[in-house]
């Protein structure tokens, strides 16, 4: 069967189904967006196809990509991603999904397995209850980490974006900065990069530091993932959403550095420890002297001190904490870009 004879619509897809049944083979379901195709992708349906004797895959209509992901995304047009899924040896049939969930579709269909891929629980699945009604079985396929649409897009602008930026001298200063609260909005264990946010003013800030010839690098404090509230890959999925919308203002991250351990955990990398920084250093030797740290709690600025950086803290106007004494009070990253400006003429 060619590539294009693999693209059918749903109505006649269940048709084929039925006959394939019939002859006793076993139908494998999977869906996705599939947008620029790599081996991660690949490996995970051909392990489905192990599983299953004729494997069957919706790819998501941009129309619901744009639910989802965004209006920015796909990258691909539908007709061309699924063509490329059709073209694969271990896909059997490709069909369009214009649902933002499949269950329409899986009800329709009515596989033996309903494949998916990531850190679920078979039992989390919304579409669990309706498998049951005619046997079907829920497999989960663990992703290959670090391969994903998203962090090839982020990989592509920040190498892009560090083309454009001038190399005539190593650079030995650098604005260390705390991240949520002083880069974008704080929600406690933020985790879902839907929800990220950037401050006011905080690109025009980081762009204005980042234009006076420092790098700037991160260095967060995520005891969410030592406690167990989410895994490490949700903070990488939260930091490319940060990486999208700093790129629209041409600002690229040096570096992120983040501790993962909870506060019982009595690490050095924690701030007001300065494992981190030193580590940063290093890795970029920096000259931590004429170097600044940036942020919004009383940690910041006590790591800050400690590594001989001038601190600044971002402070509302209605807080009265006065705890630590930073170098610098300012109410956000521009008029703390602002002041670095007047210390570096």
């Amino acid at each position: 069967m060619n590539t294009e004879e693999k693209i059918t619509s749903r109505e006649k897809l269940k048709k084929i189904i039925e006959i394939l049944r019939k002859e006793g083979k076993k139908i494998g379901f999977t869906c996705g967006a599939f947008d620029l195709l790599h081996a991660g992708h690949v490996q995970y349906l051909e392990e489905a196809k192990e599983i299953c004797d004729v494997l069957v895959v919706a790819v998501n209509t941009d129309e619901s990509v744009h639910m989802y992901k965004g209006v920015k995304r796909p990258i691909n047009p539908e007709q061309e991603r699924m063509r490329l899924v059709a073209g694969l040896e271990a896909v059997d049939y490709v069909t369009p999904l214009t649902e933002r969930r499949p269950r329409d579709l899986i009800a329709l269909l009515q596989p033996d397995y309903y494949f998916k891929g990531g850190d679920y629980a078979a039992d989390e699945l919304q579409s669990k209850d309706i498998l049951g009604e005619w046997g079907g079985e829920a497999v989960i396929l663990p992703l290959t980490q670090g391969r994903s649409t998203s962090t090839i897009i982020d990989r592509i602008v920040q190498l892009e974006l560090t083309e454009c930026m001038p190399q005539e001298q190593t650079v030995q200063k650098a604005v260390f900065l705390d991240r949520d609260g002083t880069i974008n909005k704080e929600i406690p264990f933020l985790h879902e990069p839907g929800k990220f946010q950037l401050l006011p003013n905080a690109a025009t800030g980081l762009k204005k530091i980042q234009d006076l010839g420092y790098r700037l690098i991160i260095v967060t404090n995520q005891q969410g993932i030592g406690l167990g509230y989410f895994p490490v890959e949700d903070f990488f999925q939260v930091n490319s959403a940060m990486f999208r919308a700093l790129a629209l203002h041409s600002v690229v991250i040096s570096k992120i550095y983040f501790c993962p351990h909870s506060a019982a955990d009595e690490c050095d990398c924690r701030k007001p420890g300065i494992g981190l920084i030193k580590k940063a250093e290093k890795d970029l030797n920096l000259d931590l002297n004429r170097c600044y740290f940036i942020g919004d709690k009383p940690e910041d600025v006590e790591a800050g001190h400690k590594a001989g950086c001038k601190t600044i803290l971002i402070r509302s106007k209605t807080e009265t904490d006065t705890s630590v004494q930073p170098t610098f009070t300012v109410t956000d990253l521009l008029e703390a870009a602002e002041i670095i400006s007047k210390e570096t003429e």
